[in-house]
């Protein structure tokens, strides 16, 4: 059985949507006939320092020389010219969605983190990305030939019965680490404008990887008096997230961005109707006879939608049914190995 290494910044058991993919992908590798075989490179990565280069880069050098590097991007983006010249031939790039894109970043952060990833993959064999939009984003605007480009989107797994709810109050579930890319903010100054109706929310995902993101977030829901309807879950076990999507009645996360958004296929197949902003790779994964869409970053509109789900039941219900039938047709995490199997499978034989 032919051998990779999957190279991966940090710890493989962090509770967000990239580690997901790469626990998923190690595990249905075999049932591809290819092995990944995981290696941890240090956590510092996408901003790392000398000595996490000098570490990264002698693991590789103890990597079998038959062996392809398949690197997530959020390493492999940021490495400099001489550790891409070390193992020259050798690299394959999975990439959820460009660094340049994070939010929060000044325009001489994004413009350092585009030049950079630019030339990282221009060095890669083959590209790995896990939406057509990112696959549309490398084309247009990082010169990246799509003969490099493979789209392995993220599987899930389908539930039998759709999500009820089931509460006298609706309850309104957002999924994602708590920072401005995802739109929190934005959410809780919607919520501020809906409190005459009866609904409480959510909120799952880190609140540690960005802490002053999560503090800021607080204090806007203590300003708001929201604190008694507004939940700050943190992260919940992966075995306990089909009972919290179960437990919900709409799904809502405007993003500002997003690579790929596994947290909205995972509400499609669970029936959920959905209000998100059509941005990056959303309007590939969601449709819109499931959702209502808002722009990004407008609290006014996002308050409207969620006004219009939660007081009109027949809509609600419609979108809720379209939800499910969508999401009979996602892809399955073996569809995704064999996708990244085969892109190996032709650098390998080259």
């Amino acid at each position: 059985m032919p051998e990779a290494c999957f190279a991966i910044p940090g710890d493989l058991e962090s509770r967000t949507g990239g580690y997901a993919y790469a626990r998923a992908v190690l595990e249905q590798m075999p049932g591809t006939d290819w092995q990944l075989q995981h290696l941890q490179l240090p956590a510092a990565f996408p901003a790392p320092g000398a000595a996490d280069l000098d570490s990264a880069s002698r693991a590789f050098r103890a990597v079998p020389p038959d062996q392809l590097l398949f690197v997530d991007g959020l390493a492999f983006g940021s490495f400099p010219d001489w550790l891409l010249q070390e193992q020259r031939g050798r690299w394959v790039a999975l990439v959820h969605h460009p660094l340049s894109l994070e939010t929060g970043l000044s325009d001489e952060q994004a413009a350092r983190f585009k030049v950079s990833e630019q030339r990282a993959l221009a060095a890669a064999e083959a590209i790995i990305v896990s939406s057509p939009e990112t696959a549309r984003e490398l084309a247009q605007n990082f010169g990246v030939p799509e003969a490099k480009l493979t789209i392995a989107e993220p599987g899930t797994e389908l539930p039998v019965a759709a999500a009820h709810g089931g509460e006298e109050r609706p309850c309104l579930l957002s999924v994602g680490t708590i920072s401005p890319r995802k739109g929190q903010d934005d959410l809780v100054t919607a919520l501020a404008q809906i409190t005459d109706l009866t609904w409480r929310c959510r909120l799952i995902g880190s609140d540690q990887r960005e802490p002053a993101s999560a503090e800021r977030l607080r204090d806007l829901i203590l300003q708001f008096g929201l604190a008694e309807r507004v939940e700050i879950a943190g992260e919940v076990a992966p075995e306990d997230m089909a009972a919290s999507y179960d437990a919900a009645d709409i799904f809502v996360l405007p993003s500002h961005y997003e690579g790929y958004g596994m947290a909205f296929a995972e509400a499609l197949a669970h029936g959920l109707p959905i209000v998100a902003c059509p941005t990056g790779a959303v309007p590939d994964t969601v449709p819109a006879e499931a959702a209502l869409f808002v722009p990004p970053g407008n609290a006014d509109a996002l308050a409207g939608a969620l006004r219009r789900l939660l007081s009109v039941p027949s809509l609600r219900e419609a979108k809720a049914a379209a939800a499910w039938r969508h999401g009979r047709s996602l892809p399955t995490w073996q569809d995704a190995a064999k996708r990244i199997a085969s892109a190996l499978e032709k650098v390998a034989s080259r």
